[in-house]
């Protein structure tokens, strides 16, 4: 997006491709349907926005959702809208939208070199030196002489698709200050977790969390329960607090409400309806009963996890149990699985306006290299067009103004 919209504005641009094909993390993200946006104005897309929205405000009305659907239909990618103002290629196919932006770059005039990996950039008179190590179509190195430079080089998520922190070590050698990463979107680890429980899907649930015991953050919607632990989207959108919070070495915990539409006196109330229509009562449920009863609260993969978490489980505490089912978190997947990376290049050091260093006017930086992050649900991307258009931008219309003799 950097490149496309620096492309626009009349400069030469090259993009310097790590892989061998560009878009190699957008190609799996929504497991590879790509959750390209969110629809949501900026008062209601901001608070998915961490650690500071307003950073993210100038990129985001430069360049809004709005704005890159208009563009994304205009260059003939289809999109369709689901539940929670997500969107989507209508092909639900995340190769098309990766092959649609390559081929509007390339249509722009944007020189693409694959396989090329940028080992340093130093600064020289009146522009940037980029030293490359290219391996195609035979191993060399080279060095670029820019006018400005864009670093998008992605967090440290997914090593796999060749993110592996070269954009921090490049904030580095120009001064920047790298706020901590850690991994966010990730799955919560409970202790003594039940293989048993890996599979299951939930909807209509509720997920809170509990750091030192003090209640932090509640969520509704679907989960799941895989080999890495608790995911799902509420596994996800509490996974920011709950990993600063275990860096931290703070007690974690979540508590898990399988009734959250219902109150405690209306869930009794169903609960009693359920052992009449059984014949039983709340002293008198044997265990025959009870996973009678069970199977019309719950999926049925999900009673044997529930019974071995309950153990003293009985017609009293049953209602209590059903919407507190409690969690002590001990760890989460890492970068090979996290969505994206938290932390990054300060936003203190960068302007806000421009995505321009404070420290070089000639160096930028865009997406998830910086200090910004979003929830689950095409906060993420749409976070790396908008910096990216903004920095494309303001690059090249830096560079044409200082062709032009004119302060920048």
């Amino acid at each position: 997006m950097a490149a496309i919209h620096a492309a626009q504005a009349g400069v030469r641009v090259a993009l310097f491709e790590k892989n061998s094909f560009c878009g190699k993390k957008i190609n799996i993200t929504g497991k590879g349907r790509c959750n390209i946006t969110n629809t949501r104005p900026w008062t209601e897309f901001a608070p998915h926005v961490h650690p500071v929205s307003a950073f993210l405000r100038s990129a985001f009305y430069h360049f809004s959702n709005e704005a890159l659907l208009e563009m994304l239909h205009r260059i003939g990618l289809e999109t369709v809208v689901e539940r929670g103002e997500r969107v989507y290629p209508r092909s639900m196919q995340a190769r098309d939208v990766s092959k649609a932006l390559t081929a509007h770059a390339l249509a722009l005039g944007v020189e693409i070199l694959y396989d090329c990996e940028v080992l340093r950039v130093e600064p020289a008179p009146d522009a940037l030196c980029c030293t490359l190590a290219l391996s195609q179509p035979l191993l060399r190195t080279e060095t670029v002489r820019a006018e400005a430079v864009i670093v998008a080089t992605g967090g440290l998520s997914y090593p796999s698709t060749g993110s592996t922190g070269r954009g921090y070590e490049i904030a580095r050698d120009f001064g920047h200050s790298i706020v901590e990463t850690f991994p966010s979107l990730t799955a919560l680890m409970p202790e003594h977790y039940d293989r048993d429980l890996i599979g299951i899907e939930l909807k209509n649930v509720a997920l809170q969390l509990f750091i030192d015991r003090d209640p932090v953050q509640l969520e509704e919607g679907e989960m799941a329960f895989t080999d890495g632990g608790i995911e799902g989207a509420l596994g996800f959108r509490i996974s920011r607090k709950a990993v600063a919070a275990l860096r931290r070495k703070q007690r974690v915990e979540v508590v898990l409400d399988l009734k959250p539409g219902l109150s405690m006196p209306q869930l009794e109330a169903r609960l009693d309806r359920e052992l009449a229509a059984l014949h039983a009562t709340r002293e008198e449920l044997g265990a025959t009963k009870l996973k009678a009863l069970l199977q019309t609260l719950m999926p049925g993969r999900l009673i044997a996890p529930f019974l071995h978490a309950n153990p003293d489980l009985n017609g009293r505490n049953l209602a209590r149990r059903l919407k507190e089912w409690r969690w002590r978190i001990v760890g989460h997947t890492g970068y090979e699985r996290a969505v994206v990376t938290a932390g990054g290049v300060s936003q203190k050091e960068l302007i806000a306006k421009a995505m321009r260093s404070r420290l070089n006017d000639r160096l930028y930086f865009a997406g998830e290299v910086i200090d910004l992050d979003g929830d689950t649900g095409g906060y993420n991307l749409q976070i790396a067009f908008s910096t990216g258009a903004l920095a494309g931008a303001s690059a090249a219309q830096q560079i044409l103004k200082q062709r032009a003799g004119k302060p920048a």
